[in-house]
């Protein structure tokens, strides 16, 4: 791996002071581009473009109860992956890490099967399941995957061990949710439609809920944004330079691991947006982990809004899961960073 991509504090990078300017404009670019497409959303349904300037009363209900929660949850979601994108690949020092490397996807798809199942075997059980919801179920799965993940890892003092143990949660956790998905095919239809991902059950209190997680992942991810840029230098120069490693990888986990199950509760497994958006911001040239994390939010807003416009106006009245979307795109990124480069998405060597 070249040094351009394990470290954004290379020599030839460009100084904090001298970044400052471009930093800002890109911030301003971005959020101007979010407005946009949040207006552009207001104005794509399930018929395809129709103007909001002139709405009747309707109209007006419909833009305000579906089309605008749709669309900033939509927004929101995005950035919440890409936040916690850009934390696990700071985190672990790995370019291909993404917000499910700990196992949250599987363990919310997990709970949301295991809650369609109860509801379909055992009626006494089904009037608790619905209490919960899908949305509970598979935020509550997302976080007991991460816990279990710290359990089997002992702690988070082995950046090896933590990845090893989420890849053995992950195969457990998803052959749990196949199992089940098997046991009752009837909620086979659910499960696929949870696992491509869809932005169209977002209302006003899952934005609430979105808004909040985001605001406090920030928080905690900004607060440890000096950690990640001496981390970038080595564990061993990361201690040198006074660093408590081992609260700052428990708290950017727990940002890590609530973006992420907050994200996938309301809108299901949507692919590539938190491991493309940080890869995109460091295109755009060498920056520290501070302007990134704020940059790889609202490029993964801008993204999976983008994405959820373009499934709800491609083939409608019909729509694509969002998920397609974000995944055709995210993957011919990729496809294209790793043909540009000589080094699978790092520099020529």
């Amino acid at each position: 791996m070249s040094a351009s991509m394990e470290s954004p504090l290379r020599g030839d990078a460009i100084p904090p002071r001298a970044m400052r300017p471009r930093t800002a404009a890109q911030l301003v670019a971005l959020l101007v581009l979010g407005v946009a497409l949040v207006g552009l959303g207001l104005a794509i349904g399930s018929m395809g473009w129709s103007p909001w300037t002139h709405a009747d009363d309707t109209m007006r209900m419909i833009l305000w109860d579906i089309r605008a929660p749709r669309s900033v949850g939509a927004w929101l979601a995005g950035a919440l992956l890409a936040l916690a994108g850009a934390i696990a690949q700071g985190l672990f020092r790995n370019p291909l890490a993404d917000p499910y490397l700990l196992g949250c996807s599987a363990g919310a798809s997990l709970g949301v099967a295991a809650l369609l199942f109860v509801i379909g075997v055992s009626p006494a059980a089904a009037a608790l399941a619905l209490r919960i919801g899908m949305t509970g179920a598979a935020f509550a799965g997302a976080v007991g995957a991460v816990l279990l993940t710290l359990l089997l890892a002992r702690g988070v003092a082995q950046s090896l061990r933590l990845l090893l143990a989420g890849v053995v949660v992950g195969v457990v956790l998803g052959s749990g949710s196949a199992l089940l998905t098997l046991m009752n095919p009837d909620i086979l239809r659910a499960m696929q439609a949870f696992m491509l991902g869809s932005t169209g059950f977002i209302g006003w209190s899952a934005v609430q809920v979105m808004v909040g997680a985001l605001a406090l992942c920030l928080l905690v991810a900004l607060a440890c944004s000096r950690a990640l840029d001496a981390l970038t230098l080595g564990e061993d120069t990361a201690r040198s330079l006074g660093q408590r490693l081992v609260l700052i990888r428990l708290l950017l986990i727990a940002a890590l691991s609530l973006a992420t199950g907050a994200a996938v509760a309301q809108c299901g497994l949507i692919a590539f947006v938190g491991l493309v958006a940080p890869h995109l911001v460091r295109s755009w040239g060498p920056t520290t982990h501070g302007a990134l994390l704020l940059l790889s939010a609202l490029t993964g807003g801008a993204l999976l809004l983008a994405a959820d416009i373009v499934a709800r106006w491609v083939i409608a009245p019909q729509e694509l899961p969002v998920g397609i979307i974000t995944a055709l795109l995210g993957g011919s990124y990729l496809l294209w960073l790793m043909h540009r480069r000589k080094s699978p998405l790092g520099g020529a060597r």
